[in-house]
């Protein structure tokens, strides 16, 4: 596995096929951007990556641009060394580690997020978010150049927006989305779930298991919106919930479920932690 740190060297190393370590000719590149802290979600995506492609990149940057003042960057889970071994043995052919000074510059040129989809939901209690998740995606995508790149689900507005950013910038990249990994018990993997207390982590369950209500209700024949909503704040008191929503997959609110077209969505807060979750459709 090749560790490289700036964005002229990968650049350099992926264009040329003398230094891509016997990859010769046309090859095909999976992408798969993080932010460290693997588990076994990120391993999925790379397990992904690597079924479809030659060679396979995996970055670990924290960006800065994407938190707000007073939130957990310099928390934010580190584990380099774990995280250089999970990828050595999940097959990365070559994993990308820049620092901030690497990426960002000075007189930044800006990419926003849309005025409505980047500011609903998450991008509602933070705003300007994604206007930093789409600019180093935007970046990260441009460094790599892959074939394909590949995103979890459980990041669905994440996942909407990037997607939305490749079309509408006409980017030769395909977007691929993996299905949400769980714990045994139903909780959706991420990062953070390590900041959660012993009774943080036993109320964090009511999140998946709202969604699974939803779902119940819905093999029912019970599709309307609100009436689905309702039950699932129900189950989720006395958690800080900060939405419930059900969306159709171009993120436009539906006052019934359709199938096949739809998301539903729950972001709340246990103690100092933001957890998101949701089922498609």
């Amino acid at each position: 596995m090749k560790i490289i740190s700036t964005p002229i060297e990968l650049k350099e190393y992926l264009s040329n096929s003398n230094k891509t370590e016997g990859f010769q000719g046309n090859h095909s590149v999976g992408f798969v951007p993080t932010m460290g802290a693997l588990h076994e979600g990120h391993i999925t995506l790379i397990k992904e990556a690597r079924k479809d492609n030659e060679i396979v990149v995996i970055s670990i940057f924290v960006n800065p641009t994407q938190f707000l003042e007073g939130e957990d960057l310099d928390n934010y889970p580190r584990k380099d060394e774990a995280d250089k071994k999970i990828c050595e043995l999940s097959g990365v052919d070559i994993l990308f580690l820049p620092n901030a000074n690497s990426i960002y510059g000075n007189d930044e040129v800006s990419i926003l997020a849309p005025s409505v989809r980047g500011y609903v939901l998450e991008g509602f209690s933070r705003p300007g978010h994604f206007n930093g998740v789409l600019s180093v995606v935007m970046k990260l995508l441009n460094i790599v150049s892959p074939t394909r790149a590949y995103f979890g689900k459980k990041d669905a507005q994440q996942l909407n927006l990037i997607t939305l950013m490749v079309k509408q910038f006409f980017m030769s990249v395909e977007i691929i989305s993996i299905d949400t990994v769980r714990e045994s018990d139903g909780l959706a993997l991420s990062s953070r779930n390590i900041y959660l207390s012993k009774k943080e982590r036993e109320e964090a369950l009511k999140i998946s298991a709202s969604l699974q209500i939803a779902a119940k209700m819905i093999i029912k024949n019970i599709v309307d919106s609100h009436e689905i909503i309702n039950k699932m704040r129900e189950h989720l008191e006395p958690l800080e919930i900060f939405y419930v929503e059900i969306l159709n997959r171009d993120f436009e609110i539906i006052k019934e479920v359709e199938l096949e077209n739809t998301v539903i969505l729950v972001e709340v807060k246990l103690g100092e932690t933001r957890l998101l979750d949701n089922i498609w459709l």
